[in-house]
């Protein structure tokens, strides 16, 4: 089973849809110009509690975890950083400014065939200063490098022109017909796709 990455509050969602078996690579710390990335704990719940309240993040789906305990709970599951059966890395990252606070998280799904899905949060008040960009380009830098990614993808909905605009400028682009067929997205979603080593 793989859907939890995809029940996460967030403004892309994770392409969740393809299966097999993976290595265990142990996550790790990254680190940015700006930022710092740090692999996500149930320690951090309370904290992101905070932040995943900002109801300005579920403008297009979903809604704000209910409750601290039922956050920690989830965190804590995906500790394993493996889905159920073993087939694929669940990684997340919670990220925090130098001071330590943090701002959101990102997170992607990596499958045995060399893809990974990615999605990302930050609360409102850092948009348009260009930590989503930085983060993101942190962990796909970190899917190539260790956990051998070559092709990312991304769901979002399609009247989410913030997410769009982020992910045109990080080198992703509409996917064909064919492969959005493929994955079976929703009529108002659009998957977006490039390669892990390049724009």
């Amino acid at each position: 089973m793989s859907r939890e990455p995809r029940q996460c509050w967030s403004v892309i969602f994770t392409d969740d849809r393809i299966r097999g078996g993976i290595v265990s690579v142990e996550m790790r710390p990254l680190s940015t110009v700006r930022l710092i990335l740090q692999p996500q704990t149930a320690r951090h719940a309370e904290e992101m509690f905070a932040v995943l309240s900002d109801p300005a993040i579920y403008e297009f789906e979903n809604a704000p975890p209910e409750s601290i305990d039922g956050l920690r709970a989830r965190f804590a599951r995906l500790e394993s950083r493996r889905s159920a059966d073993g087939s694929e890395h669940w990684l997340n990252w919670v990220i925090a400014q130098g001071d330590g606070a943090l701002m959101g998280f990102v997170q992607a799904t990596v499958y045995p065939d060399g893809r990974a899905g990615i999605a990302y949060v930050l609360a409102s008040e850092h948009w348009g200063q260009c930590y989503a960009t930085e983060a993101v380009e942190a962990m796909i830098e970190e899917l190539h490098e260790r956990y051998h990614v070559r092709t990312l993808s991304a769901v979002l909905k399609s009247a989410n022109h913030r997410s769009l605009k982020l992910l045109t400028r990080l080198g992703f682009a509409a996917a064909t017909t064919a492969r959005s067929a493929e994955i079976g997205i929703d009529a108002d979603e659009m998957l977006m796709e490039r390669g892990a080593t390049g724009k």
